[in-house]
């Protein structure tokens, strides 16, 4: 349990860090995005994964754990295509 927890302080920061470099960059350019198509789908992302760090933060089974590790590596696949 020790482990996944780990893992979720891990993804947790790495979060954090793609949404302060996000934040970064916009303040640099200050325009507005020019997919905006892309941007909601990067919402819709972040949302999914908030939700099932979320979930995994409270999930004792380990068939479970591992269901969430692989739609959070997938949802950061989707992300990284963005």
């Amino acid at each position: 349990m020790g482990d996944s927890g780990e893992g979720l302080i891990d993804a947790e920061d790495r979060y954090q860090e793609r949404l302060s470099e996000r934040a970064q960059k916009k303040e640099r350019t200050g325009v507005a995005s020019t997919d905006p198509e892309g941007d909601r789908r990067r919402r819709s992302l972040d949302l999914a994964k908030a939700e099932l760090l979320r979930q995994q933060s409270g999930t004792t089974s380990e068939i479970r754990l591992q269901q969430i590790r692989d739609a959070l590596a997938e949802i950061e696949r989707q992300i990284a295509a963005i």
